[in-house]
C-alpha cells in the first residue's frame, strides 16, 4: 500500500468556538460580501461537521474474529443488487420473531438521493427531544455495524454479533421454508428490527434499501413516510421514468400516515399525491407547507432559517455543506414535527433551542466530508448524476478551490457518463480508479468514458485506489501550499469508504 502524506492541522481551533462571534460581525456587513468571506474562511479553517461516527475494526481479537465470521456468513447470501421483488421472506421472518417491528412507531424514508443524511438529521432531532432512537440505513461506509444505530451511534461489534446469533435459528427456519434463502439485506433488516425491539427504542428511523413497495424494510407501518427527491437511478429495477420510480417508492405510504414530500419532478409528485389520496394520508410538501426561508454559507457549514409545519426556526447551524443538505434539513424537521403532531394535534412549534442543538450535532460520513488538509481532501459518495450535480454545485459554494482534482471509482451498473459530465466543469483533472467491490467498473473502461468527457490530457488512470489518491494529492499540490488546490474522491460509497480508511479515518 502506498504511504500517503500525514493529515496535519491537528492543532487547528474548533470553528464552532468562534462561530457566534463571526456571525455577529457578518451581520453588520454587506450580505453578499459576508457570504463570500464566510466561504473563504471555510477553505482555510478545519471546520466541518462533528467527528463522524464510523467505527473501526474491534480492538479485541476475539470480537473481531466473531464479527468476521458473521460477515462471512452474510456474504454467502444474495447481495444487495440481486433481488426477488417481494416481502414474503422478510414477512415470514418477522412472523417467527414475533413481529418486533410492531413494537415501536417508525419514520420510513425513501427517495433517490439524500436518504441517509435525512435519516441522520431526523435521528438527531428525535434524540434531542429525549426519545430513544433506532436508525437503520444503507449501505455502510466502512463497517457493517454502521447500518444499525441505537441512541445516535452504531451498535457495538459485540452487540451486532449477539443480535445475529439470536436471530440465526429463525433465519435458518425461514430459509428452509422459502423458495429462496433470505438475502443479505433481508437478514440485516430482520436484525435491525429485532435489535430495536430488544433495546427497546421509542421510535425507529428506517431508510429503504431500494424502491419501496417490495423493499425488505416495508414490513413496518411508518406513521410518517418521507420521500426525498426522486431521480433516475436503478432504472433496470424501478422503472425508466420519474413516474415509474415514484410508483415503487409510493409503496411506503400507509393508511392514514403523514407524508413529507421533498421537491419532486411533476410526474413523480402526481403519483405520490395520488397514492396519498388513495390511503387517506396527510401530505406536507416542501415549498408549500414547509421549506427553506434563508440560507447563508458559514464556517464549516451553513446557517439556515427553516419554515416548519408549526412556524419558523431561525439561526439553525448545519455543519454540512451544500443546498441539497439544507433541503434535507427542511424535510427532516417537517418529518419530526409531523411525528410529534405539529400542525395536526398541536399548533405550537417544537422548541427552537432544541432544534438548533440537534442540527448543530449532525454528522454525515462520506457526504462532502473533509478528511485531510494541505491539500484539502473531500469525500462524497455521489454515485448517480443527480447526486453528482448537487455536489458539484456545493463545492463551488463551500470550498472555492482554485484547482480541484477528482478521484472517481464507480460501479459498473451506474450512469457513469452523466456522473462524469456533472463533474467536468469543476475538475481540472480526473484520476480514474476502481474499488475492491466485484461491482466496480474496470478502471480502463471508466477511463475510456472519462477521456470522451474530459479529453485525454485531463485523465490519468491508476487502477489501485492508494495510487490514485497519491497521484491526485500530488497534482493538487502543484498549485503550491496556499493556492487552494483540493481533491474530491467520489463515484461510489465503497470507493469513499476505502479512501477513508487509507486516509486514516477509522
Amino acid at each position: 500500500m502506498s504511504e500517503l502524506p500525514p493529515n496535519g492541522n491537528d492543532d487547528q481551533p474548533d470553528p464552532l468556538d468562534s462561530f457566534d462571534e463571526i456571525i455577529a460581525a457578518e451581520t453588520e456587513r454587506d450580505p453578499d460580501l459576508a457570504v463570500i468571506e464566510a466561504g473563504s474562511r471555510t477553505l482555510r479553517t478545519q471546520g466541518g461537521p462533528p467527528e463522524a461516527d464510523v467505527p473501526a475494526r474491534p480492538e479485541d481479537p476475539a470480537v473481531d474474529k466473531a464479527l468476521r465470521e458473521v460477515e462471512a456468513e452474510l456474504a454467502t447470501r444474495w447481495g444487495e443488487t440481486k433481488l426477488e421483488p417481494s416481502v414474503s421472506r422478510i414477512s415470514a421472518l418477522m412472523d417467527v420473531l414475533g413481529e418486533p417491528q410492531r413494537s415501536y412507531p417508525s419514520i420510513h424514508i425513501t427517495g433517490t438521493n439524500g436518504k441517509t443524511s435525512t435519516a441522520r438529521m431526523i435521528e438527531a432531532l428525535l434524540g434531542a427531544f429525549e426519545l430513544r432512537t433506532g436508525r437503520y440505513t444503507s449501505p455502510h461506509v466502512q463497517s457493517i455495524t454502521e447500518r444499525i444505530s441505537l441512541d445516535g451511534a452504531p451498535i457495538s461489534a459485540e452487540r451486532f454479533v449477539e443480535t445475529y446469533q439470536d436471530v440465526k435459528p429463525y433465519i435458518e427456519m425461514v430459509d428452509a421454508q422459502q423458495e429462496y434463502r433470505l438475502s443479505f439485506f433481508e437478514v440485516l433488516t430482520g436484525m435491525a428490527y429485532a435489535a430495536f425491539a430488544d433495546a427497546p427504542v421509542d421510535v425507529a428511523v428506517v431508510e429503504v434499501g431500494m424502491g419501496g413497495s417490495w423493499d425488505a424494510t416495508n414490513v413496518i407501518d411508518g406513521s410518517v413516510a418521507v420521500v426525498t427527491p426522486i431521480d433516475l437511478d436503478h432504472t433496470d429495477r424501478l422503472g425508466a421514468t420519474h413516474a415509474e420510480i415514484a410508483t415503487e417508492k409510493a409503496g411506503i405510504i400507509k393508511q392514514d400516515a403523514t407524508v413529507i414530500l421533498a421537491q419532486q419532478p411533476v410526474d413523480a409528485a402526481q403519483v405520490l399525491l395520488k397514492k396519498a389520496v388513495d390511503v387517506d394520508a396527510t401530505v406536507a410538501r416542501e415549498g408549500l407547507e414547509f421549506g427553506i426561508v434563508g440560507r447563508q454559507v458559514a464556517v464549516g457549514g451553513q446557517l439556515l432559517t427553516l419554515r416548519g409545519l408549526g412556524g419558523d426556526y431561525t439561526d439553525v447551524y448545519l455543519p454540512l455543506h451544500g443546498a441539497h443538505q439544507a433541503h434535507n434539513a427542511a424535510v427532516a424537521l417537517a418529518a419530526v414535527e409531523a411525528f410529534f403532531g405539529v400542525g395536526a394535534q398541536r399548533a405550537e412549534p417544537l422548541d427552537a433551542d432544541t432544534v438548533r442543538k440537534a442540527f448543530a450535532s449532525v454528522a454525515s460520513p462520506g457526504r462532502l466530508e473533509v478528511v485531510r488538509r494541505s491539500p484539502t481532501v473531500v469525500l462524497d459518495a455521489a454515485h448517480n448524476p443527480a447526486g453528482a450535480r448537487a455536489v458539484a454545485e456545493a463545492l463551488g459554494e463551500a470550498f472555492q478551490f482554485s484547482r480541484l482534482i477528482g478521484v472517481v471509482g464507480a460501479s459498473g451498473d451506474k450512469n457513469v457518463r452523466e456522473l462524469l459530465e456533472a463533474f467536468e466543469p469543476v475538475f481540472a483533472e480526473v484520476v480514474v480508479t476502481q474499488n475492491s467491490s466485484h461491482r466496480a467498473m474496470d478502471a480502463d473502461e471508466l477511463a475510456a468514458i472519462a477521456v470522451e468527457v474530459f479529453g485525454e490530457e485531463r485523465v490519468q488512470v491508476e487502477p489501485r485506489l492508494p495510487d490514485a489518491l497519491e497521484a491526485a494529492i500530488t497534482l493538487a499540490e502543484e498549485e503550491g501550499e496556499f493556492a487552494g488546490g483540493g481533491v474530491l474522491v467520489t463515484g461510489s460509497v465503497i470507493t469513499v469508504g476505502e479512501a477513508r480508511l487509507l486516509l486514516g479515518k477509522g
